[in-house]
């Protein structure tokens, strides 16, 4: 059975409601999470699901809220890197409000700001929201259907240094993941215990 196929099956059993589910697509950096996103999403359309994609990495705040702060760089990584009530009351409350539009932040990397972008959701069914640290306590409770992406750590870690040039040559990739990425990462898996708590485990290489 196909990863969409499983999740539809999961989405059925569901209760019905009139607000789109909210389906979260988890796992740490370089787990295949954008990638298996668009997939679903084209054939979750398919199926004539109405699909709203959020990067969560399109929510994050400016670089003078989550760098050189006085914190380790892990913990601005994790704590400051979103803001995490802001989310949970514009994005995650505002759903289960059953709004029909919705107004929330985006951040644009060119400039360093952010700035409001409304998203109609009048006649979505199924919102998919991808990215890291989703089951984080503040926000877990919202999703209807959590899958994770399992991937081994030497397939990812090899995948995000190959892939984050932007960050210098491959000793500052490399530090700069040591320092704040992969602690971060290990503190939310120490936390949340998201392979437990997901509602299907995918197995990604």
């Amino acid at each position: 059975m196909s990863i969409t196929n499983r999740v539809i099956k999961g989405i059925t059993q569901l209760e019905k409601m009139d607000r789109p589910y909210i389906i979260g697509i988890d796992g740490l950096s370089g787990a295949g999470k954008t990638t298996i996103t668009e997939k679903i999403k084209e054939e979750l359309m398919s199926e004539e699901y109405n699909v709203v994609i959020i990067h969560i990495d399109d929510l994050i705040v400016e670089r003078a809220k989550r760098y050189n702060t006085g914190y380790p760089e892990w913990y601005e990584y994790y704590m400051l890197q979103w803001d995490v009530e802001y989310i949970k009351e514009n994005l995650f409350e505002a759903v289960h409000q059953k709004l029909n539009h919705i107004d929330i932040k985006f951040y644009e990397s060119a400039n360093d700001r952010c700035h409001s972008k409304n998203i109609d959701l009048e006649k979505c069914t199924l919102i998919l929201i991808e990215g890291i640290f989703l089951q984080r306590k503040e926000w877990r409770a919202f999703f209807d259907y959590v899958i994770y992406l399992d991937c081994p750590k030497d397939i990812r870690y090899d995948r995000v240094l190959q892939r984050d040039t932007y960050l210098g040559d491959m000793k500052e990739r490399l530090e700069k993941y040591e320092r704040r990425y992969w602690m971060g990462e290990d503190y939310y898996l120490q936390e949340e215990n998201p392979i437990q708590n997901s509602d299907i485990v995918i197995n990604s290489l």
